[in-house]
């Protein structure tokens, strides 16, 4: 007798854990098993570009090696160490493993451990005495377990969406340093650029200041009227009322770029524009690396293979679910000197099927509601890549167009120069007038302000391909 209870025990253990098992395989896929994004022709995303097979990008280049000057390296290491947006950024990714590890866990059984010891005291139904004077107890020691099963792959479907979101947090976070990094160094050429401006200008001043004299003198000589004095120091003044604007545009833009390292506004550190290089030339690589490196590429990629995998959990809900609802295995006894005897080993299992009958209006909407998400994600990963595409086309063009006008600009100014020299003598000499004089240098003073402006183009030109070719995430 015992020996039958004890073998009938034992081949239920056995069919629990059989069961427990043949469901575990069923729901163990592999969560990061993605779907694949369609593919893009990416011939011709970039306009007028070389295809010419050169996969060298300057993308590839780590933003230390890529930004020559220390000070500037300096303050993007601060900004990425420092800045706020990169650190929400931070806290999104913790939010998104979160999410994930909760997604992976719900392929898992809940299990949990417990004891309960349940005494009851009754009365007797014969001696209206007897008050609460028979007593009964129930003891128990064992582990219980709820589950569901992942038939359909609804729960691996649901981490998969979780883990792309979770590639997404990471490609936001490589985002936002990409746009911290080329701010902060478009900031600094900008920040460099009326730098030089101040010091032209200046320059200019002290040049109309040595004119005035001259025409000063002239007026005394009798040789020029006092016209042309005032003429002269109305420019002088005119230049001298743009001192405190451009400093005005430091200081502004001194107090922009301690916002970006995260700190207090104050002075930054700086070289001159100068001493930057332009390359006159960048390597880009071939269109497809376009998509290979950039952030937002890669998020719309994400954001689509979630919208996959979202889809299939949606489907998923139209099937039957079958859920272990409890599941337990211990001891259980009246007394505890008994407890740990064989007989008393108890196991139970209750599941569950169940199949959508009057809500299954609310499921197929739901996956209705799940392919429009997914078309339409399909939709901004493809617009992303054109987009990508048009601006790394537009960047390269301007780039080149930027660099094309540096030898006549050098030729302007050299002109220029002349000019102003060559009229100041022949002003002194009686044979020009003031207001020649004027004009020579008040177009040399716009040429060399356009030459600054020319350098920080291309400049702030090398800043934005890099950035929008993906580069500065590592």
């Amino acid at each position: 007798m015992y020996t039958n209870q004890y073998k009938i025990k034992k081949n239920r253990l056995y069919f629990l854990f059989i069961f427990f098992m043949t469901a575990g395989l069923v729901s163990c896929q592999s969560y990061k098993n993605l779907h694949e994004a369609p593919s893009v022709d990416t011939n011709g995303i970039m306009r007028d570009a070389d295809d010419n097979g050169d996969t060298v990008t300057i993308a590839n280049i780590p933003w230390k090696d890529y930004f020559s000057d220390e000070k500037l390296q300096a303050l993007i290491a601060e900004g990425i160490e420092n800045n706020f947006d990169l650190k929400i950024a931070l806290s999104r990714i913790k939010k998104a493993q979160a999410n994930l590890s909760m997604a992976r866990a719900s392929l898992a059984p809940a299990l949990s451990a417990g004891a309960e010891v349940s005494p009851t005291w009754t009365s007797s139904g014969d001696h209206g005495k007897d008050i609460l004077s028979y007593a009964t107890n129930q003891n128990s020691l064992g582990f219980s377990a709820s589950w569901e099963v992942d038939l359909w792959g609804k729960l691996n479907s649901q981490s998969k969406a979780k883990y792309a979101n979770y590639v997404n947090s990471l490609e936001y976070r490589d985002l936002i340093q990409t746009e911290l990094i080329a701010n902060i160094a478009n900031a600094y050429y900008q920040l460099l650029a009326y730098d030089a401006e101040l010091k032209i200008t200046k320059e200019t001043i002290a040049s109309l200041q040595e004119t005035a004299t001259t025409m000063i003198a002239l007026e005394k000589a009798g040789e020029q009227n006092a016209a042309s004095v005032e003429q002269t120091n109305a420019q002088l003044y005119s230049n001298q009322l743009s001192v405190p604007i451009i400093e005005s545009e430091i200081r502004q833009e001194e107090n922009a770029i301690c916002i970006l390292l995260g700190r207090k506004p104050g002075s930054i550190d700086r070289t001159s524009i100068d001493n930057q290089t332009v390359s006159g030339h960048l390597d880009y690589g071939v269109p497809a690396q376009v998509l290979s490196k950039r952030p937002d590429v890669k998020q719309a990629e994400m954001d689509l293979l979630a919208a996959y995998a979202t889809t299939d959990a949606a489907k998923a809900d139209l099937y039957p679910s079958l859920s272990i609802s409890s599941a337990s295995f211990g001891l259980t006894s009246g007394h505890f000197s008994d407890f740990f005897k064989p007989e008393n080993i108890a196991a139970n299992i209750v599941a569950n099927l169940s199949q959508p009958i009057f809500n299954k209006k609310q499921a197929r909407g739901n996956l209705e509601v799940a392919r429009a998400e997914q078309e339409e994600a399909l939709l901004t990963f493809q617009s992303t890549v054109l987009s990508a595409g048009q601006e790394v086309s537009d960047i390269l063009y301007n780039y080149k167009a930027s660099i094309s006008k540096n030898e006549y600009r050098k030729k302007q100014i050299t002109s220029l120069k002349n000019s102003v020299n060559y009229t100041h003598k022949l002003l002194i000499a009686g044979e020009s007038t003031y207001t020649e004089v004027l004009s020579a240098q008040r177009d040399l003073l716009s040429a060399q302000l356009d030459q600054v402006d020319d350098k920080l183009e291309q400049l702030q030109y090398e800043v934005n391909l890099y950035k929008a070719l993906g580069g500065g995430t590592y």
